[in-house]
């Protein structure tokens, strides 16, 4: 397994990270532990999750972190591991309510914490962004929280890259800590995105690669395997959801060009879709999301794929680049 630091932090962590959206909910408890315990020994150190995870299923809420609580607590692998999670997301009844006040961040920082069952939450993101409220306000609050010990550093999720520029230059001015990553929609189809079911969702574009490309700010890629789409495709079941996303010629010709890196390696279609993110010139960390111990021992054998640069424009669609 290759282990990279952070960029401004002292967090060493995995190439790819364990997402458990469905963890407590479409994954069970028990399955839930086994995929942890088995992305632990494939040599896996961070973990991320939400407050929001589950919420879409009826009755108890935010119940990935409370696996992931229970987990924790009966492994005793706290220190071994890096916690990623995710808070200020609007309630999902009225998702055009943003939630970044300084109230709803410390409740909801408070919550995940007693939730996981730890001290400390060594990555906290903001799970949506509010334009209507000032970077300043929401800088000054996430440096309390790391100021009093609850939080060790902070990104962003579904923010657009001038509002993260504004927040860095906010906080150069101000002597502030800023964000250390930017948790984003990104896959090797995303380019060429159908359709996207929730607007509040923000897809990596040009002008974010630009930006990561110059200042060197780690990106966390979620749903770095479009749905499954490639590998759905590969072993032609491709459902309605991958479909409707991701169907059409120019994600036609990517399938081709993994295709044909994954024969001349000798690996899997989701090891290329995979390395596609892990190969970028800038720190990215694909979060992964499998359900079953066979995708995610597929999963992590991209960790040791490097793509070369012909290779990654041959995905893109500009071989002679």
């Amino acid at each position: 397994m290759h282990y990279q630091t952070i960029p401004k932090t002292d967090l060493s962590v995995s190439a790819i990270a364990l997402g458990t959206a469905e963890f407590g909910a479409g994954i069970s408890r028990d399955e839930s532990f086994e995929l942890l315990d088995r992305y632990i020994e494939l040599g896996g150190n961070l973990i991320d999750t939400a407050k929001v995870y589950s919420d879409w299923i009826e009755g108890e809420k935010s119940r990935s972190e409370k696996v992931i609580g229970r987990w924790l607590a009966t492994s005793g692998r706290r220190d071994s591991v890096v916690i990623s999670t995710k808070g200020a997301h609007p309630d999902l009844a009225t998702m055009g309510v943003g939630r970044l006040k300084r109230e709803d961040i410390v409740a909801d920082c408070e919550g995940s914490l007693s939730r996981l069952g730890i001290d400390r939450i060594d990555l906290y993101w903001l799970h949506r962004d509010d334009p209507t409220v000032p970077v300043g306000e929401i800088l000054g609050t996430l440096n309390d929280l790391v100021g009093s010990g609850k939080v060790r550093y902070f990104g962003c999720s579904n923010w657009n890259v001038g509002r993260i520029e504004e927040a860095q230059e906010y906080a150069r001015i101000h002597d502030l800590r800023s964000f250390v990553a930017n948790q984003v929609l990104w896959n090797l189809a995303s380019d060429f995105m159908n359709s996207q079911a929730d607007p509040s969702l923000v897809v990596f574009d040009s002008a974010a690669r630009a930006f990561h490309a110059k200042t060197g700010m780690a990106v966390f890629a979620y749903s770095s395997q479009a749905n499954g789409f490639f590998r759905k495709l590969a072993e032609s079941r491709l459902d309605g959801g991958a479909e409707k996303t991701y169907l059409n010629d120019a994600n036609l010709k990517r399938y081709a060009a993994a295709s044909k890196i994954a024969s001349d390696r000798r690996t899997s279609i989701s090891a290329v879709a995979l390395s596609y993110l892990t190969s970028q010139p800038f720190p990215t960390i694909p979060v992964i999301g499998p359900r079953t111990v066979g995708q995610l021992v597929d999963s992590m054998s991209a960790s040791s794929l490097v793509l070369n640069e012909e290779e990654i424009r041959e995905l893109e669609g500009n071989p002679d680049a």
